[in-house]
């Protein structure tokens, strides 16, 4: 129920006042519960609300950013090292641009 509640949050919240009423009352319920499982994550968005919030302004998020970070350390992987920093950015663009 829980979870499900937050899910709603992310998936029904149309601003940002309305999510953070939302997250403070799901939060409230969390604290009811008493399951130590979810102190986690209220913890967490205790920490990080503002950056939780600014999601709602247009709902994306930086998951594009992330996958093409884990994309070049995979590429840096694979030649354990990069001497000629010129044809490694040339190779970056030629693949993955």
């Amino acid at each position: 129920d829980l979870v499900q509640g937050l899910r709603n949050i992310f998936n029904t919240a149309t601003s940002i006042e309305i999510a953070y009423t939302k997250l403070a009352h799901w939060y409230k319920d969390v604290e009811n519960t008493g399951l130590r499982a979810f102190n986690t994550i209220a913890n967490t968005i205790t920490l990080n609300y503002r950056s939780i919030l600014n999601y709602f302004i247009n709902r994306s998020t930086n998951a594009s950013a992330e996958s093409f970070n884990a994309k070049i350390k995979a590429f840096r992987a694979q030649f354990r090292g990069v001497k000629n920093v010129e044809f490694f950015l040339y190779r970056l663009t030629t693949i993955f641009a």
